[in-house]
C-alpha cells in the first residue's frame, strides 16, 4: 500500500471506514517533513493492512486548524475511528515500526469499554 494525499472532505470517511489509519500532516517547505516522507512511505509498504495518508497543511488550512496542528510534521494514528496517537516531530524508522506494532496490538474496544465504565480517565 502506498501513501495518498487526502483532503478535508475525505478525512472523516478515511478514518472511520478503515481499521487503522496513520495521518502525516506536512508542508512542502518543511525540512523535517521531507526527511520523514521516505520513512512514512517505506512503512506503508511494510504494512498493507494500515492506511497511510498525508495532509498538506498548506492546501488544507481548515483541516489543520480543526486537528489543532501547531507543528509539522505531526503524526496522528486512528484505530476504529478513534485517535490513539498524536505527536509532532519526525519519527525514525524503528520508532515508526514500534508505533505501528503497538497500535495493531492495542485493544481499542477494551479501552472504550473501560472508559465508558469509568475505569479510565
Amino acid at each position: 500500500m502506498t501513501t495518498r494525499d487526502i483532503t478535508a472532505e475525505q478525512f472523516n470517511d478515511t478514518i472511520t471506514d478503515n481499521d487503522i489509519v496513520l495521518v502525516d500532516f506536512w508542508a512542502s517547505w518543511c525540512g523535517p517533513c521531507k526527511q520523514f516522507a521516505p520513512t512514512f512511505a517505506a512503512s506503508s509498504e511494510e504494512h498493507p493492512d494500515v492506511v497511510y495518508v498525508k495532509v498538506d497543511t498548506e492546501a488544507e488550512h481548515e483541516l489543520a486548524a480543526a486537528a489543532d496542528i501547531r507543528s509539522i510534521p505531526t503524526l496522528m494514528a486512528f484505530k476504529k475511528g478513534k485517535l490513539v496517537f498524536n505527536q509532532a516531530g519526525a519519527l525514525r524508522p524503528a520508532q515508526l515500526e514500534e508505533l505501528v506494532q503497538r497500535i495493531k496490538e492495542f485493544d481499542i474496544d477494551a479501552a472504550i469499554s473501560a472508559q465508558s465504565n469509568g475505569e479510565a480517565e
